[in-house]
């Protein structure tokens, strides 16, 4: 029933009548008439476009006689020009001088676009993302505008509430590489332990970027470490920071959730308010200096009340936390005479952070009633700290585009603990604590050279270059009454989050050095050939060589095929591999004290785990690229990643082990757990669809898009220790295969009507979510079923410089469906699958631009 709605509204939508059309031909030079070869020339507010041809020609069948056309080359001046009506439109290009675009990833040919690389790219225009939509931050607005991503927020999973897990493809969020303005984006020190995404992996704190500073986001849905390093076997995500000067624009945002659980009266909470500002300025006559302004508040929503019996009730505050997020970012760019530029680009971001963890009711052994009569729900408190820093140089010398920078990252975790206890220390216990925390650093010294060469076949690109990268990662202990236990007979540490303590410390380092090779040609009009090879060594896991080889062929103007293969590589990140920390995990309602030991602990070497090992990728993919007609485009994607050696997260050893069950229990834990590549190898096989349809209906124009991603995966066999053989069921158990198995909805369709008149525009967007299956602690198994949201915008352009935005998120207020709070992993009614569990969101948008 839903997938026959889909396709009779997209249908209908695709059958609007083309009388408005007008055929737009001409030709782009330079400033002397020479044809620029591969220029963009696309409808204003459309995905409608096409590139010149080697004459420097085009055509293009346009929706409105008043039209607007933007044209843009590489290293020259954009230019955008309303037709009309005039059918013949001319174009020179002035030269930039200095390249002041950064290259869209997939091709490291600075003349190709988005839309004619051998791989994949979506290009997601920011401004035009959040005036439509009520998203605050980067990760939630990706989740909605990109099928292919996933990401959730989470509740009950300590760090991962305060940092969003977000992933490509439904593989892991270590897998994809995260980059700013071309430049490798620092990891966050945060490895999750709980919650259905990114469980036993790290990941780029996307919310550390506010979404106001951003330009564009261009995601590369494929393989791509042969050209950009480790970390990027789902693919590759750059974030293009804005350049615009001589230009205020601010932002005022303010949403609310509607309520559905609750025990009190109250109908709505989860207050959400932004407030963004960003405005350039030029230096000298080519340089600028673009700056943001951001605060983002976020307050909780509690959505405990999901059962009718208290006995069934495992937490009474389950939600959002309290988020208060602000950031300054930066971008500048100043002319070194005429063919060279310093470039900078970075930003600080705070955030402090209030969390819910598991209730303590009034008779639970873990509680004082003396201090809390009532029982008490401790609250996660987290202050973390993000720096990111980028200079360079970038220029040309003898026809060489030449880019050297540096960049260095760090982001930094302290917890603390409030609304607590420490329950070995008796009635005098405090009840706020410092529980310490950790930091990942990162410094990396890149070199990159690229040159064009347009006689040699249709036009040959040679790009090759270095890079060092250094990493630094360390835990810091709390202070002594957030981990200690002062009488055994009692658990010790502040509840809700045992600190670290002295013995989890460590401070460890390494560093990589890597090479690559990218060669792409146009071997005819129709045919390219990209190949790529990418060496690599790391001071602790040795080296390892990947190559890539993509393809596109042009069968007619209409339609295109597109291919790659490749292999990819990722090593365990230093959290992976250093982690360690005892923490209190909830079985059935009960509290139980849980030891991740790292590799190098006495618990993984009674067991015989190994030591942690690379994780090595095979990635192949086939495609097609076909536009029926002016206003009408389609692109299918299929997609096969295997990762070998997979790293993940084992289940939890009890100490009735006969191996490890008197070093637990002298531990005063009662399970433990560790990293480990149990996974011989995971396959994933998906499918990528995009259909983009525009035409003109009545005084206004109707763009439509659906998008949609399909996803399958397999889990090979578990690789075990010989200590261990016969205990594959521990240590890779069944609630472990279904977190992985659930990284993503194995489908998610998203159907987008935009139909815009004058300074009116309204967004209907239906997102469908896939079946999710997860293991609860009885090991039974919790379907949430497919399920449907509907976003609705309305938008008004009051003036020029004012515009307002109203709308609703999940406005028919959809929920996944619930399980019993006792037996999830959150502790709530629902694990953190589909849409997420807070219900319908309302907001106001204004914003401001002069």
């Amino acid at each position: 029933m839903t997938r026959a709605f889909f396709t009779l509204i997209f249908t209908l939508s695709c059958v609007i009548s083309f009388a408005q059309s007008l055929k737009v031909t001409g030709k782009v030079t330079d400033e002397k008439g020479e044809p620029l070869i591969g220029a963009s020339v696309i409808e204003k507010g459309t995905n409608n476009g096409t590139t010149t041809d080697g004459g420097g020609n085009y055509a293009l069948t346009v929706g409105f006689n008043n039209a607007t056309l933007v044209v843009t080359y590489v290293g020259y001046n954009k230019i955008e020009r309303e037709i009309n009506g005039a059918g013949t439109q001319d174009f020179a290009l002035t030269d930039a001088t200095v390249l002041n675009q950064v290259t869209v990833v997939g091709s490291r040919n600075l003349n190709r676009s988005s839309a004619d690389t051998p791989a994949p790219v979506d290009v997601i225009d920011i401004r035009e993302v959040t005036t439509k939509q009520g998203q605050l931050d980067v990760n939630q607005l990706l989740q909605f505008a990109a099928p292919s991503f996933n990401s959730n927020r989470q509740t009950g999973s300590d760090g991962a509430d305060h940092v969003d897990p977000a992933s490509l493809r439904g593989l892991g969020p270590d897998q994809t590489l995260v980059l700013i303005n071309g430049k490798r984006r620092h990891q966050s020190a945060l490895v999750n332990l709980f919650g259905s995404r990114g469980r036993g992996n790290t990941g780029t704190d996307l919310n550390a970027i506010p979404a106001a500073a951003i330009e564009r986001i261009e995601i590369l849905r494929d393989g791509a470490a042969a050209q950009y390093g480790s970390d990027a076997i789902a693919g590759v995500i750059n974030i293009v920071l804005k350049e615009s000067v001589n230009q205020l624009t601010a932002n005022v945002n303010a949403g609310i959730f509607k309520a559905k659980y609750r025990y009190d009266d109250k109908k709505y909470d989860g207050l959400n308010y932004n407030v963004n500002l960003n405005y350039g300025v030029k230096i000298a006559k080519k340089g600028f200096v673009n700056v943001t302004a951001d605060y983002n508040f976020r307050d909780h929503t509690n959505r405990a009340n999901t059962v009718d019996s208290e006995a069934d009730l495992a937490r009474r505050q389950f939600g959002d936390p309290k988020i208060n997020n602000t950031a300054i970012y930066y971008n500048a760019k100043i002319p070194l005479g005429s063919n060279f530029q310093v470039y900078s680009f970075g930003g600080l971001n705070e955030r402090s952070g209030d969390a819910y963890a598991w209730t303590r009711f009034p008779d639970d052994d873990r509680n004082i009633p003396s201090i809390y009569p009532n029982g008490f729900d401790p609250i996660i408190t987290s202050k973390i700290k993000d720096r990111a820093v980028t200079v360079g140089v970038r220029g040309i010398w003898k026809s060489w585009d030449i880019d050297l920078s540096n960049t260095y990252g760090l982001n930094k975790f302290h917890f603390g603990v409030k609304n607590s206890l420490n329950r070995s220390f008796g009635a005098l216990s405090q009840t706020s604590f410092d529980a310490g925390g950790f930091q990942l650093g990162q410094n990396v010294t890149n070199l990159n050279v690229t040159r064009f060469y347009k006689s040699v076949l249709q036009g040959l690109n040679l790009a090759f270059g270095a890079e060092y990268r250094t990493e630094r990662y360390k835990i810091f202990a709390g202070e002594r009454a957030s981990y200690y236990n002062y009488d055994p007979t009692y658990p010790g540490g502040s509840q809700g989050f045992p600190g670290y303590s002295p013995a989890d410390v460590t401070d460890n380092d390494r560093s990589n050095v890597g090479a690559y090779v990218d060669v792409e040609a146009d071997i005819t009009k129709k045919f390219l050939v990209d190949a790529a090879l990418r060496f690599e060594n790391y001071s602790d896991f040795g080296s390892t060589l990947n190559g890539k080889l993509g393809l596109r062929y042009k069968l007619t103007d209409a339609l295109a095929i597109r291919g790659s293969a490749s292999t990819g590589f990722r090593a365990p990140s230093l959290a992976q591999k250093y982690f360690n920390s005892t923490f209190t995990n909830f079985v059935n309602g009960q509290a139980v004290e849980v030891l991740l030991a790292n590799n190098n602990s006495a618990v993984t070497k009674a067991l015989g785990i190994p030591q942690l090992k690379q994780e090595t990728s095979q990635n192949a993919s086939l495609g097609i690229t076909f536009t029926p007609a002016s206003r009408l485009s389609v692109t299918v994607d299929g997609y096969y990643v295997k990762v070998k050696d997979r790293v993940v997260l084992t289940g939890q050893f009890s100490d009735d082990d006969e191996e490890i069950g008197d070093l637990l229990k002298a531990l005063r834990v009662g399970k433990a757990q560790f990293f480990t590549n149990a996974l011989s190898y995971t396959t994933t096989k998906g499918l990528d669809v995009i259909i983009a349809h525009s035409a003109p209906v009545g005084v206004g124009r109707l763009s439509t898009t659906l998008a949609a991603n399909f996803n399958w995966m397999d889990l090979g066999p578990v690789n075990t220790s010989p200590k261990l053989a016969g205990k594959e069921d521990i240590y890779f158990d069944e609630r472990e295969r279904r977190f992985v198995l659930a990284s993503a909805p194995p489908s998610k369709i998203n159907l987008t009507f935009d139909y815009s008149v004058d300074k009116f525009s309204l967004m209907l967007r239906l997102i469908r979510f896939g079946e999710i299956k997860l293991a609860n602690w009885d090991y039974e198994i919790d379907v949430y079923k497919p399920k449907m949201q509907t976003d609705l915008t309305l938008n008004y352009k009051v003036t020029k410089n004012f515009s307002i935005s109203v709308g609703g998120s999940n406005i028919l207020n959809v929920y996944p469906d619930k399980s019993l709070p006792a037996l999830t992993e959150s502790g709530g009614g629902w694990d953190p699958v589909q849409m997420g569990s807070n219900g319908a969101f309302f907001f106001t948008r204004l914003g401001f631009r002069f």
